[in-house]
């Protein structure tokens, strides 16, 4: 599960049936991150979800890499993370 900070919006996520499709360490410094299936829209999640401002956006167009989009907790530095928009704008979306 998420940090107490993302913790909500996961379950939220869970809860609408969005397919979790990675759980765990992305880079050195970085706890858990989980990334779902769908477009996350991030102003929507940090409205509904009350999200302190340490909650910061994380926004990746990559070429090589992946593309996604999601929040991440500076605190405790885990995430959740969904698809980019710009890559598959048709896709699922939450809400």
């Amino acid at each position: 599960m998420a940090c107490s900070h993302l913790e909500k919006l996961e379950e939220a996520l869970i809860a609408a049936g969005h397919e979790v499709t990675f759980r765990g360490k992305v880079w050195t410094e970085a706890n858990e991150w989980v990334y779902f299936d769908c477009i996350l829209d991030l102003d929507w999640c940090r409205e509904e979800f009350s999200l302190p401002t340490f909650v910061a956006d994380h926004v990746h167009r990559g070429t090589v890499e992946g593309s996604e989009q999601g929040l991440v907790c500076g605190q405790c530095l885990e995430a959740v993370v969904g698809r980019h928009p710009t890559v598959n704008p048709s896709g699922l979306r939450f809400p």
